[in-house]
């Protein structure tokens, strides 16, 4: 589910907004949007977010024990296993295949690896469970008591797929004690509306022209025509993910969240 398909805008944003503001208790509005933001995971990865969960309450119970530990040397081990067991999921999905087949190649074997199927946003989601265990390993925050208020730091859908990474201790206390005034909702709300007109009117439309000059190029690209392909590719790239930034610190804001800003320049 992308933000800018008719399904998000129109039928999941409307129901969790509703939902999540006719509650008035914390818990109540935290569980909501845990729930659908798992909704709005597994609906594009469906096996895979079990995975996510799993690392999520690894890295939960890890931090707990680095947290209570004294021990400078016992914390800087389970401070280690932590980045090992984050990482070596990302290692094997994105890169394992890779090294396979280039050390094949290298000592002549056709043997190949198949490419694996690449979880939505593993990159984005790992390294933000990273950011969890070492703020609580340096002590910038303290650890949450409630396993699901981690996963909700970890699975909240505006910043899930494609950021912006966010630190924990930066919302730490937003998870236990936040509201949203009118001014947050109407500021939110227009940060997403000027995301969603760069994807539409820029990112998208750059992609388009993209794929027009694709189609009807034939032979060696000219030099003007190569320049503007890769000056397309790249507006279209830049553009993307400055707009997944936009709607995604404006959802946040909308629900009480103060992401940091992401592509100032």
């Amino acid at each position: 589910m992308v933000f800018s398909s008719t399904t998000f805008l129109f039928l999941f944003l409307p129901a969790l907004l509703l939902l999540y503001f006719c509650s008035r208790n914390l818990r109540w509005r935290n569980a909501i949007l845990l729930i659908f933001s798992l909704f709005f995971y597994a609906w594009g990865e469906p096996v895979w977010i079990f995975g996510m969960i799993a690392i999520t309450l690894i890295n939960y119970a890890l931090a707990l024990v680095i947290f209570r530990s004294r021990n400078r040397t016992s914390r800087r081990l389970l401070l280690a296993l932590s980045v090992i067991v984050s990482l070596s999921l990302l290692f094997w999905f994105k890169y394992s295949s890779f090294l396979f087949n280039s050390f094949a190649a290298l000592f002549g074997s056709e043997a190949r690896a198949a490419s694996k199927h690449l979880p939505v946003g593993i990159s984005f989601y790992t390294f933000q469970v990273l950011t969890y265990t070492v703020d609580i390993y340096r002590r910038k925050a303290r650890p949450q008591k409630n396993p699901l208020y981690t996963l909700l730091y970890i699975s909240c859908f505006p910043q899930l797929i494609a950021g912006p990474i966010v630190q924990y201790a930066d919302v730490a206390e937003d998870l236990n004690d936040r509201k949203t005034t009118a001014t947050d909702f109407l500021r939110g709300m227009q940060r997403v509306v000027l995301g969603l007109a760069k994807k539409i009117l820029l990112a998208d439309v750059c992609y388009r022209m993209l794929l027009d000059l694709l189609k009807v190029s034939a032979g060696p690209e000219s030099f003007l025509s190569a320049w503007l392909m890769a000056l397309l590719f790249s507006m279209r790239l830049y553009f993307d993910f400055s707009a997944y930034s936009d709607i995604a610190i404006g959802l946040g804001r909308v629900f009480g969240f103060h992401y940091m800003e992401n592509f100032d320049h």
